[in-house]
């Protein structure tokens, strides 16, 4: 225990039989049980976790792959279960390192946060050891996820190592949350609805000889678009559903004004050049007012919505 707070780590694991034992060997003596969830793996990854001899122990084994967070909630649900109070969740490949466990579940127990993630762009000299491709698709993700999730102070959110009270796992339908590599980005939506506060810990990346899986195409074309239908899912969830707020208004009465004044005015513009007959002061208002006012409900409604971040 921790500060009498019963404390459960997650370990997802696929394909790392070379480093799940270090990682396990590394959890600290506080920590109440390990769940290790096996997704599938296809080396020696379950075999090295049965080998190893710690009773807080606890491994799931799936019987085909879940991806990172489908993994993840079979621990998450397994962890309230043990009637956990927090829960860390720490990836079996070794690069998040269990020293910093406790400054990751501090702001939870002593701080009154319900949700604490790392933050790798804190630490500079280890930020020039991380990967040109996850610095690149970090960056990207960041401002994207910022404009879904509602948390407008956070960075790094592909980050993977996170802490949650059990209390904020209960009121989350854990069911509905992304079960593969949008899992971090997809919780930081539905904490946001429920307006949990969460805090950026600064802790250093590590990367060994660990391959990444990060693709560019990934992070273009299919981020966005999950990005996207999420986004209008939380505002309707927390803007609507649960309170209406001139947020929604804003963002449903700039919305069409501003695509009406794009279409329009691309249509004049496009008028005119096949004519030759440049368009009159007045249809060129038709097309330009509802794109300035437009624009202008989109910006109160996200300078709002920056205002809702919960601090």
């Amino acid at each position: 225990m921790y500060k009498d707070k019963r404390i459960a780590v997650v370990v997802p694991a696929y394909n790392v039989e070379n480093h799940i034992t270090e990682v396990l060997r590394s959890i600290r003596d506080f920590v109440d049980h390990i769940i290790v969830v096996d997704d599938a793996s296809q080396d020696g990854t379950y075999k090295r976790c049965k080998d190893f001899d710690d009773k807080r122990l606890i491994i799931l084994r799936s019987p085909k792959n879940l991806g990172v967070g489908g993994a993840t909630i079979t621990g998450f649900k397994m962890a309230m279960k043990l009637d956990a109070d927090v829960v860390v969740k720490m990836d079996g490949d070794g690069q998040m390192d269990a020293l910093h466990l406790k400054k990751l579940i501090e702001p939870l127990i002593s701080e009154d946060y319900s949700y604490a993630k790392g933050n790798r762009f804190l630490h500079s000299y280890e930020l020039e050891k991380m990967p040109k491709i996850r610095l690149f698709g970090n960056f990207a993700m960041t401002f994207l996820t910022k404009l879904t999730s509602g948390y407008w102070h956070i960075f790094d959110p592909q980050n993977g190592y996170v802490a949650i009270r059990v209390e904020a796992l209960k009121e989350m339908d854990l069911n509905r949350i992304a079960k593969r590599y949008f899992f971090e980005n997809d919780m930081l939506v539905h904490l946001n609805i429920h307006n949990h506060r969460i805090k950026d810990v600064p802790i250093p990346a590590i990367y060994g000889d660990q391959p990444s899986f990060m693709k560019i195409h990934r992070i273009l074309f299919s981020f966005p678009f999950y990005l996207f239908k999420r986004f209008w899912y939380r505002i309707y969830q927390k803007y609507i559903l649960r309170d209406f707020s001139p947020i929604a208004l804003f963002l449903f009465t700039g919305l069409p004004l501003v695509l009406w004044g794009m279409a329009y005015g691309t249509y004049i513009w496009w008028r005119a050049l096949d004519t030759g007959v440049p368009a009159t002061t007045g249809t060129v208002m038709l097309a330009v007012l509802p794109f300035l006012v437009g624009f202008e409900l989109l910006l109160q409604a996200l300078i709002l919505d920056i205002h809702e971040t919960p601090r």
